[in-house]
């Protein structure tokens, strides 16, 4: 009994020497596990894409990918096919639509801009045949325009918003990848489910059918005077696609990189997007947020603000002359600065770098050349010039009044003019914003 106590008393000994050795083989590992992570975290880079709807974040998103990860940008390029399509849909449709409602009613319309309206018009004579043929050819394409929506939207729609096609996370798998010449996945992808397939290859064989008459519709005269009077309101993007018709419309049509950056597609949600960046030899993970800027959408940011380490906003300064969707009492620009003062303002936000992107100059330029009169709609502006450079530094110093009276941290604003479809421009800046996010996290994290 003695011996048999005495085997067990060791064995109980080699036991406990063998449960120290894996408890602390395994609190070793544990704490190698939390090193890397504590140093994957702090060489990960949080960048959230704030602003109103069409404000120009999902165009900014594109374009660092463009930079950063172009391969992925061109793996996904024949995604872009059904939404282009979508877009040009979309285009023809509005424009049938507002001329069915300003031709019928502008004899209603006693006030000096109609009676100008009415003047333009005269000389066309009767135009009302010659739509309605147009109207003719183009209904089977026009009626393609939400069984594609609903398609690539996997059934989700909004109550009372016809602005088309949302983007979500994983929305790429509905569509990725589609094959340039329509008939076929690329390999080892498993394709497209084959409902998206299907109304893709008919969209195509569509637009083809009708791009002829697109082409005249856009180019009628009673379209341009339309147009020309702010009668025909279009999304900004429609008259690159509209112009573009025939080269979008070959069979084995893929999309380009100033195709991609001008599609219009509403973003749902929250979408992360993740880049790879090297700086001074050392690699970073840059993730970066898109949100949806509705208002009915704005309460979804606030999680993801804890911990941003950066916070670029897009303010669009052309849209002076422009009134919120969801709130037509309110100005555009009106709303992007109230916005910006909330940004400012936030608590949680008070460690993140703030970059400030006065968006589509180009847009604004083109208004300003038109003859728009900033004082129409901003009384504020008042007897200013209408010049571009007086216009686009009213409204920066607006911006900057904002953050210097509600910043609650007193950082540093980086302000630039932008506009995101100029690929060379955007991208400088990108480079200069990028460098300066990221010398900022190093020197916060301690990283060098």
């Amino acid at each position: 009994m003695m011996q048999t106590f005495d085997n067990t008393e060791k064995n109980y000994q080699f036991y406990d020497e063998e449960a120290v050795r894996i408890s602390n083989k395994i609190d070793e590992d544990l704490k190698k596990e939390q090193s890397r992570r504590k140093d994957a975290q702090r060489r990960q880079v949080k960048v959230m894409l704030l602003g109103q709807a069409e404000s120009g974040k999902s165009t900014l998103q594109k374009q660092f990918q463009l930079y950063y990860a172009s391969q992925a940008l061109d793996h996904e390029r024949p995604l872009w096919r059904p939404v282009v399509y979508f877009n040009i849909i979309k285009a023809v449709r509005m424009i049938l639509d507002e001329l069915d409602f300003e031709l019928s009613n502008i004899a209603l319309d006693e006030s000096l801009e109609g009676e100008a309206l009415v003047h333009a018009l005269g000389p066309l004579g009767d135009v009302s045949f010659d739509l309605a043929r147009l109207r003719s050819k183009l209904l089977p394409l026009v009626a393609m325009e939400d069984s594609l929506a609903s398609e690539l939207n996997n059934g989700v729609s909004i109550t009372g918003n016809r602005s088309g096609v949302y983007v979500r996370a994983g929305w790429q798998a509905l569509v990725t990848p589609l094959s340039p010449n329509r008939s076929r996945a690329l390999p080892g992808s498993g394709g497209p489910p084959p409902a998206v397939t299907h109304v893709t290859n008919l969209a195509s064989r569509t637009l083809l059918a009708a791009q002829s008459e697109i082409g005249e519709l856009w180019k009628h005269p009673a379209v341009r005077i339309l147009i020309d009077n702010r009668r025909v309101r279009l999304d900004e993007s429609a008259p690159f696609f509209l112009e573009n018709v025939k080269r979008i419309s070959e069979p084995d049509y893929l999309p380009s990189t100033d195709d991609i950056l001008n599609v219009r597609l509403q973003t749902l949600g929250v979408a992360e997007h993740s880049f790879d960046i090297d700086l001074a030899g050392t690699r970073y993970n840059w993730l970066m947020y898109d949100v949806g800027g509705a208002r009915g959408q704005r309460h979804a940011w606030v999680p993801y603000f804890d911990d941003a380490t950066a916070i670029i906003f897009l303010a669009p300064i052309s849209a002076f002359d422009q009134y919120l969707e969801e709130d037509p009492r309110t100005n555009r620009v009106d709303d992007s600065l109230q916005l910006f003062t909330a940004i400012c303002s936030n608590k949680l936000l008070k460690n993140s770098h703030l970059v400030l992107l006065l968006n589509k100059t180009d847009l604004l330029k083109k208004k300003l050349a038109a003859g728009t009169k900033v004082r129409k709609f901003i009384t504020s502006y008042g007897d200013r010039p209408n010049t571009y450079a007086d216009v686009s530094e009213y409204f920066r110093a607006h911006f900057i009044q904002v953050h210097r009276r509600h910043d609650i941290s007193r950082r540093a604003l980086y302000a630039h003019f932008t506009s995101m479809l100029d690929i060379r421009a955007t991208q400088s800046i990108i480079i200069n914003v990028g460098e300066a996010i990221i010398r900022s996290h190093i020197a916060k994290t301690g990283l060098a």
